[in-house]
């Protein structure tokens, strides 16, 4: 492999060890750098300001309508994405925000969170084939 793809995290110790570093698949190296990109806030990366996702400055906003938040956080993923992920093209983003409420009994407290669920759709340069991510995140925690 000419540019291996490392897997995160690196674990120094196998080169201590005289072993090679864990590598990773294309897709599983792409999935890891969503992940980074969505999990950065903008402004946190020391050398790229403009790195990252808006998800973070719209955590805890008063959500007037899910519909433009969703869209809002979809196209800021869209834009990120297709500027810092060369890799896939063809980039299709669905986001979908539910809220979960979840009892707690031992304590009598109610806990309201709101979960966004994240799917991306792509190609693979290298080779056109369909690349799927998905996840889900879990925002706003408020209790009652």
């Amino acid at each position: 492999m000419l540019n291996p793809l490392y897997s995160k995290p690196i674990r120094f110790s196998h080169i201590n060890n005289g072993q090679d570093l864990d590598k990773q698949d294309l897709g599983a190296s792409i999935s890891q750098y969503i992940e980074l990109i969505i999990f950065t806030r903008f402004g946190e990366h020391r050398y790229n300001p403009k790195f990252g996702c808006e998800i973070w400055d719209m955590d805890f906003e008063l959500i007037m309508s899910e519909t433009i938040w969703e869209e809002k956080l979809r196209q800021s993923l869209l834009r990120s994405i297709s500027k810092f992920e060369n890799r896939i093209y063809d980039i299709d983003i669905g986001v979908n925000i539910t809220e979960i409420n979840k009892f707690y009994p031992l304590r009598n407290v109610s806990e309201i969170k709101k979960k966004v669920d994240i799917t991306i759709k792509g190609k693979l340069n290298k080779t056109g084939e369909t690349y799927l991510f998905k996840t889900a995140l879990f925002l706003s925690p408020l209790s009652a």
